[in-house]
């Protein structure tokens, strides 16, 4: 199986875990989240799972052939989507994984080549029986240093303890601004229309530009392309799916996370005049326990086993926080996922119509390596003004 194909399977995978999330634990609330931090802790949890019925059936959920798949698919990811672009003018972009195990356990080789060599994981052998609570301060701090301070607190007070044997952690962070300029004086407010049929007033961004849109059935599709600079190989952009009605987002998450290619049969490929153009400005911080959306659909967690430590830890939660904020300069976000296992330049073409845009409601959202295809953040936003 070739990238672009394990590529192509993970963006499967994770819009059903969009899907579960947006519509159930998510309905009512602004949320935001990494798929691919959290494909990054499972991959690592698979890599260390004994071969069996469990491990095949996490890698049925993940759509991969084996974890030297899965194995593969981290280690080409890095140079491809994930290196810092901020030298040469692109995002900003942090990529780390972090493994922590009981110092009197013995870690295999095999597994230790599996972290330098696939996911140059960084491994800290520490004392869970005595100083556990130090333990989950050092993940904590280490969350929040790769993410730029964004991610605080990534394992809450309680959710280590004496019995904890290892940690696999991943953060993520994304800083890019907008190819096109956002003229901050230029924003104002206007109405937000919520779910309920309320009204919120909300900063709006607006400009004259063209615009990469595409009006279809019922929604239409809006990318904004962040700056690459000299990076020609790589290109990142936040894409906007918004409902034709105001109520509409359950039924186009619903649509677009079930349906076979969505993302790439709708995306808009050109630029168009646009008319009316409004776009909120918002900032969500996010969290949940990853363990409980794949239950939902049916997963079942695998042991750690011998091939790791020396004793089989069991799963017993996965945490994702995620933080995302976007105005008139660009977007920063940032994400985390922690497991813990317990013993137990052509010319524009000619102008035909003017489309508008108005992003006054409820509206998904991702952030995506166009090259790739790679999906690094998706979300919605139904109050753009909420805490």
């Amino acid at each position: 199986m070739d990238l672009r194909e394990s590529i192509k399977n993970q963006t499967d995978v994770a819009l059903g875990i969009t899907r579960q999330l947006l519509l159930t634990e998510g309905k009512n609330m602004n949320m935001v989240y990494s798929p691919l931090s959290i494909h990054v802790v499972l991959s690592l949890i698979v890599a260390g799972s004994t071969k069996g019925h469990t491990q095949d059936e996490m890698l049925t959920f993940l759509k991969s052939k084996s974890t030297e798949q899965l194995n593969d698919l981290a280690s080409n990811l890095i140079p491809l989507v994930l290196a810092d672009g901020s030298p040469s003018g692109g995002p900003c972009l942090s990529y780390a994984n972090g493994v922590w195990v009981e110092k009197s356990l013995p870690v295999k080789a095999s597994f230790k080549q599996v972290l330098d060599n696939a996911y140059r994981a960084v491994l800290e052998q520490v004392d869970f029986k005595d100083k556990y609570e130090e333990a989950r301060c050092e993940v904590n701090s280490w969350a929040e240093k790769e993410t730029r301070g964004l991610i605080k607190d990534l394992l809450p007070r309680g959710t280590v303890g004496s019995y904890t044997r290892i940690i696999l952690a991943n953060a993520l962070y994304f800083k890019g601004a907008w190819d096109q300029n956002f003229n901050e004086s230029r924003t104002n407010m206007f109405d937000f229309y919520l779910l309920d049929g309320r009204s919120v007033k909300a900063p709006f961004m607006t400009s004259w530009k063209r615009q990469f849109v595409r009006a279809l059935d019922g929604f239409k599709v809006l990318k904004l392309p962040y700056k690459q600079g000299r990076d020609h190989i790589r290109r990142y952009s936040m894409y906007v799916f918004l409902p034709n009605a105001r109520d509409g987002l359950p039924a186009l998450v619903e649509r677009a996370c079930s349906e076979s290619g969505f993302l790439d049969r709708y995306l808009p490929s050109e630029t168009v005049a646009v008319d009316k153009f409004l776009i909120p400005k918002f900032k969500i911080s996010s969290g949940f326990e990853v363990c409980k959306v794949l239950q939902a659909l049916g997963l079942e967690l695998p042991c750690l086993s011998e091939m790791v430590v020396g004793d089989d830890p069991v799963v017993s939660l996965i945490i994702h926080k995620a933080f995302i904020e976007v105005n008139e300069e660009g977007t920063e976000a940032a994400a985390a996922t922690a497991c813990v296992a317990m013993f137990g330049c052509a010319a524009p073409p000619p102008v035909i119509r003017k489309i508008d845009f108005v992003a006054d409601h409820p509206f998904l959202f991702l952030i995506r390596e166009e090259v790739t295809g790679t999906v690094m953040f998706i979300g919605h936003v139904l109050h753009p003004i909420a805490d």
